[in-house]
């Protein structure tokens, strides 16, 4: 490429012609007008020079194995590392192992290494999040990720930055690297899933997958730069909040050492939060920290000193929704109720609104992350250091679901949160996950490796992990730990390495398959519900056909109506008994059961599974189906009052209440015991069915009916125990 020096900007108008001179002047009148206008340091790491010649000169040579718009993500990467594209390829090939540089994996790999490298740099910013240019430098390194090498280069739609509105510090390479994306141009979640989590700020590896579907629901599941740039905006927005309010003035109460307010509710009079202690109620303003939740109750225009209810420490804490009201009435479910050892009752904070209990549900999420972070590090007895990184994820994790919440209205449900801790506690298998991050987290050291051209972090020191999470904090202003001073040389390296999958996604992935399983059937479930206490018997009664029809042919024999039927099965049962094979009959019903179930699955392969037909009851009204209800409970009462009878009854025969019959029933079982311990068990079980299955026989009916009255008569004649209520004297304020 053939470039003309200029003396100044006039001489380059008046000596450029065609194309190309028009364009050089268009670019240069946009560099001069940029230069002028950016001042930060942060954006001075990739400014351009004033010279074409010298730009041109300077710019990172394109890779002739990438993509145009991975050349375009690397050479930005090269200037920010200050080293040329060469000895990129260079360290790469040296630090990465052999198994991550093959061919069909080159480009994809050698994408990751830059950006990685390159936002290890970048981070160190205090305002990285506040700069589009580093947005679109991101946002630019996962359409790289998707499209990295040269075959893919007719997919990827590229275009050169024309506009002064479109053009960023990060573009500044010579003229033909500078590209930038169509927007219509969207990134998939396996690149997000790769590339955001190298900045510990932007995404968790554990929550990574779901935060990409909370802001890509509306967009069928890909990533427009829009949606992208938005959700890392409000980011910024709400830590630049979180910083501004942890100071000392803020509130009435006193922050400890690395205490940070995560966030407020309460202080616009028409959304109060309002306290319920018994039946006493009182709006005020709730602050949540990573330490405690803070309640001050409103005054006379004033808030007054703050209660503290911790979640640090471990009191036994209990957080739940509940139900709450005025005058301690039950009417609304949109409260959070606080109970620990530390308090006397529990406390109710209620988050009033119109419609919904969204505002509650949020602010449960985020004490429940808080508080399962302090449990988590407690259970594995963390230091300092690692202590500090699991509450520093989940400090990362609400800032990252306020900002999809503000930005997006967006509350994540059970199964798709983006806040690690409570996704791991919702999760099937979400033991493991912890335990998973349990062992990564007991490699993290202060002490990490430090920045070194000659040999790579990533792959040379893999028993030493970053706290990334901790480091995140602080470079964004927020310090959790004072006392520990961290390098700012110091590289993260933690969740994310090259060519290599993190454990927990591994883990995760796992736990993800069983959700889908899970939900999948939780799904027919939902469908196979039925309304109506009759409806729903109707269809009891016809998945247990089978054992009902099998109880009633039982009845019929043992009623003897068919005799020779009757006789029959009396003498085949006795003769299993006798020959000892009743332990045999619950083995080979087991048995006959499995091989039901394989002949159906072989014979049934690929066959969908038929409806079960039931045939409803008569419609019944509302008022009839409440009368059914009430004679149900009154049927269960009448069964729990007659089952309290004849506990109180054996009470007042152990306590021999009637001498003579205490003393009929000691001798019965001593009688028993005796037989218990010289009879053999079979003819036990002979005697007990001979016994129950004779009864209805014509010889013995007259005799056994007979027998039955009298022991009714005796049992009457037995008296209950007394029984007295004691009323408990309420002591809770009214």
């Amino acid at each position: 490429m053939e470039v003309v020096p200029r003396k100044s900007d006039v001489d380059d108008d008046r000596n450029s012609d065609g194309d190309g001179h028009s364009n050089g002047k268009k670019m240069g009148t946009l560099l001069e007008n940029f230069m002028r206008s950016q001042r930060t340091s942060f954006k001075s790491l990739f400014l351009r020079k004033k010279s074409g010649a010298e730009d041109d000169a300077d710019s990172p040579r394109p890779l002739p194995f990438l993509s145009p718009i991975a050349n375009s993500v690397v050479s930005r990467c090269s200037k920010i590392l200050k080293v040329s594209t060469e000895e990129l390829c260079h360290h790469f090939d040296e630090e990465i192992p052999e198994s991550a540089r093959q061919p069909s994996l080159y480009s994809r790999n050698f994408v990751e290494f830059c950006s990685y490298k390159a936002m290890n740099v970048a981070t160190k910013a205090p305002d990285y999040l506040g700069d589009k240019e580093f947005r679109h430098l991101t946002f630019d390194m996962m359409l790289a990720w998707e499209s990295p090498d040269v075959a893919s280069e007719e997919t990827t739609t590229c275009k050169e930055a024309e506009d002064g509105d479109g053009w960023s510090l990060f573009y500044a390479a010579s003229t033909t690297m500078a590209v930038q994306v169509e927007n219509k141009k969207t990134a998939g979640i396996d690149a997000f899933a790769r590339i955001a989590p190298a900045c510990s700020a932007i995404a968790d590896v554990i929550t990574v997958k779901n935060l990409f579907y909370a802001l890509t629901g509306s967009s069928c599941n890909r990533l427009h730069f829009l949606l992208y740039d938005k959700y890392l905006r409000s980011l910024d927005k709400v830590i630049k909040a979180a910083k501004n309010v942890s100071g000392p003035t803020f509130s009435n109460f006193q922050l400890a050492e690395g205490e940070i307010i995560l966030d407020i509710d309460g202080t616009v009079p028409l959304q109060p939060v309002l306290q319920h202690i018994g039946i006493s109620a009182w709006p005020g303003r709730l602050t949540l920290t990573n330490y405690a939740l803070y309640f001050e109750s409103l005054g006379v225009g004033v808030y007054d000193n703050a209660v503290r209810y911790d979640l640090a420490t471990d009191m036994k804490q209990v957080i739940k929704p509940e139900l709450t009201g005025p005058l301690g009435a039950r009417l609304f479910d949109r409260a959070v109720m606080y109970k620990s050892a530390s308090v006397v009752e529990p406390v109710y904070m209620e988050f009033p609104e119109l419609k919904g209990s969204s505002r509650r549900d949020y602010w449960l999420d985020i004490c429940f992350e808080v508080l399962r972070a302090h449990r988590f590090a407690r259970k594995n007895n963390f230091r300092e250091i690692q202590r500090a990184e699991t509450i520093a994820r989940a400090i990362l994790g609400i800032f990252r679901y306020r900002a999809i919440k503000e930005a997006f209205s967006i509350f994540p449900s059970n199964y798709k949160t983006i806040l690690p801790y409570n996704l791991a506690e919702s999760l099937p298998g979400g033991d493991v996950i912890l335990e998973t991050l349990a062992i990564h987290l007991e490699l993290v050291k202060v002490d990490a490796p430090c920045h070194d051209d000659s040999g790579s972090p990533f792959t040379k020191q893999k028993k030493i992990l970053s706290p990334v999470s901790v480091m995140a904090l602080d470079r964004l202003g927020l310090t959790l730990l004072k006392q520990i001073k961290l390098d700012i040389d110091l590289v993260a390296v933690g969740d994310v390495c090259v060519a290599e999958i993190n454990p927990l996604e591994t883990a995760l992935k796992n736990s993800i398959l069983d959700t889908g399983r899970a939900e999948a059937a939780q799904a027919t479930v939902d469908q196979v519900k039925v309304e109506g206490i009759d409806t729903n018997v109707a269809v009891m009664k016809e998945l247990l056909f089978p054992v009902i029809a099998l109880a009633s042919h039982l009845q019929s024999l043992a009623s003897w109506e068919d005799a020779l039927k009757s006789i029959v099965f009396l003498v085949l049962v006795c003769y299993t008994i006798h020959r000892g094979w009743i332990q045999y009959v619950f083995p080979v019903f087991l048995v006959s059961l499995a091989l039901v179930m394989l002949w159906r699955r072989y014979f049934n392969r690929g066959k969908p599974l038929e409806a079960f037909r039931v045939r409803p009851p008569p419609s019944r009204n509302t008022v009839e189906q409440l009368l059914t209800l009430q004679d149900a409970v009154s049927q269960v009462e009448a069964l729990i009052q007659a089952a309290n009878i004849v506990l109180l009854k054996i009470r007042a025969l152990l306590f021999a209440v009637i001498p003579q019959a205490t003393d009929r029933v000691a001798l019965l079982l001593i009688i028993m015991a005796v037989v218990f311990a010289f009879v053999p068990p079979r003819y036990l079980i002979l005697l007990a069915f001979l016994e129950v299955f004779t009864r209805e026989m014509p010889l013995r009916k007259e005799s056994t009916n007979r027998w039955i009255r009298r022991m009714r008569e005796w049992w009457i004649r037995i008296p209950a125990a007394p029984v007295q209520l004691i009323k408990t004297d309420d002591k809770k304020n009214k």
